[in-house]
C-alpha cells in the first residue's frame, strides 16, 4: 500500500471511531417479550459509571482513548511530527483489541444463561472493522517505507551521498 494511502485511511479512522462509539453494538432485553434497548460504547460506559466508576474508567480507556491515541500518535508519525514510533503504540494497539473480545464474552454468557435476549446490532461490526483496521494499518506502516514523511508527502527522498576518505 501506497504510504501516502495508508495515512490517510489510518486519519479516516479519526471520523470512523466517534461513529463507531455511538452507534448500536447491541441490543439486549429481559425475556423475548420486552423491546430491546440498544447498547453503544458510550450508553455502556455511561450506564457503568452510575455502578462501576473504575470499570467505567478501565472501558473508556480500551475502547476510547487506547485506540484514538493509536491513530494520532500513528498519524503525527506519518506525517512527519513525531522522529520515531514510540515504543508504547504497540501496546495501545493490544490493548484496543480487548474490549473486543470482551463485548463477544459477554454475548456468549447472556445468551447461555436463556433468560435474557441479546442480539448483535451493525456498531459492532463498524467498531470491530476500525479496532482491525487500526491494527493493520499499524502493521503496514511497520513496512519499509510505510513511516517515512517524504513517502507521506510524496516528495522524493534521495539517499545519503557517501563519506569520502
Amino acid at each position: 500500500m501506497n504510504a501516502r494511502v495508508l495515512a490517510w485511511a489510518n486519519l479516516s479512522l479519526l471520523v470512523l471511531f466517534p461513529i463507531a462509539w455511538t452507534a448500536p453494538l447491541l441490543r439486549a432485553g429481559l425475556l423475548p417479550i420486552f423491546g430491546l434497548a440498544e447498547i453503544s460504547v458510550l450508553s455502556g460506559v455511561a450506564s457503568l459509571w452510575d455502578s462501576a466508576p473504575a470499570l467505567a474508567a478501565l472501558v473508556a480507556v480500551l475502547a476510547i482513548l487506547a485506540p484514538y491515541a493509536k491513530t494520532l500518535t500513528l498519524a503525527a508519525v506519518q506525517f512527519g511530527l513525531l522522529a520515531t514510533k514510540p515504543v508504547w503504540l504497540i501496546w495501545l494497539g493490544r490493548l484496543a483489541m480487548a474490549d473486543v473480545f470482551l463485548i463477544a464474552l459477554y454475548v456468549v454468557i447472556v445468551k447461555g444463561v436463556g433468560l435474557a435476549r441479546v442480539e448483535v446490532a451493525w456498531g459492532l461490526g463498524l467498531f470491530t472493522a476500525c479496532v482491525l483496521a487500526s491494527l493493520l494499518f499499524s502493521y503496514l506502516a511497520e513496512r519499509p517505507g510505510g513511516l517515512t514523511p517524504a513517502a507521506v508527502s510524496g516528495k522524493r527522498q534521495d539517499p545519503p551521498a557517501p563519506h569520502g576518505p
